[in-house]
């Protein structure tokens, strides 16, 4: 009897879970099994103090689209184009190619006339984004398949030096305010400058557990 009413009630807690975050589980699905050991674009630690790091990035090249919406609707949408792109919907010398897929998910709002202490991703506002993945670091600009999407933008980066503050849970409006304010007092402290926007950086699938989440809020330095 126990059992049968634990089974219940865990299938009514499942299904309002899914109507609830129907975006969120379809994204999942999408993603199923392949952010387990994946790469990571490579970096070099110049310090670490607590959650709060330093780091000088290697070139790299992004795959970025720019979306519209509120901060869980543009997640979503740029998600899924960068997505298609990755699972097969390009142009290369072999025809369509599988690419890896790397971790983290970037996104950053794409006005730079955003205050970078803002609540850039408060519930119900609108802004447009910048949704980036990171290409395998086996492709060079020649080697790369090109996308059939005309949003998406293939883009390099130089070495670049970065401050970030690394945190767990659910990125919200609340936790969001609460890790950018202490990644600026870190800066105040160390005396760094600044350029740019805040980075999101999420490095997994959205089905896991916030508790086992790692996120980062990333600022360029100079």
């Amino acid at each position: 009897m126990k059992i049968t009413i634990f089974l219940i009630l865990s299938l009514m807690f499942s299904n309002i879970v899914m109507a609830v975050n129907e975006p969120i589980i379809n994204m999942g699905k999408i993603f199923s099994n392949i952010f387990i050991g994946v790469e990571e674009p490579e970096f070099n630690l110049i310090s670490k103090e607590d959650s709060f790091e330093i780091r000088q990035y290697a070139p790299k090249i992004l795959a970025q689209v720019s979306v519209t919406g509120n901060f869980n609707e543009a997640s979503s949408e740029g998600f899924k184009a960068l997505a298609d792109f990755i699972f097969g919907n390009n142009i290369s010398i072999q025809g369509d190619t599988k690419i890896d897929m790397t971790a983290p998910v970037e996104m950053v709002p794409k006005s730079d006339k955003i205050e970078m202490t803002a609540p850039i991703i408060t519930e119900g506002k609108n802004n447009e984004w910048i949704v980036s993945f990171v290409m395998p670091k086996e492709y060079s600009l020649n080697t790369l398949p090109k996308p059939n999407n005309k949003n998406i933008n293939i883009i390099t980066l130089p070495i670049e030096k970065y401050a970030v503050i690394v945190f767990s849970g659910l990125v919200r409006a609340s936790n969001y305010n609460e890790q950018v304010k202490l990644l600026f007092e870190f800066i105040k402290e160390k005396k760094l400058t600044t350029t740019g926007s805040v980075k999101i950086a999420r490095y997994n699938p959205p089905w896991t557990l916030p508790f086992f989440r790692r996120n980062e809020l990333m600022i360029k330095i100079n």
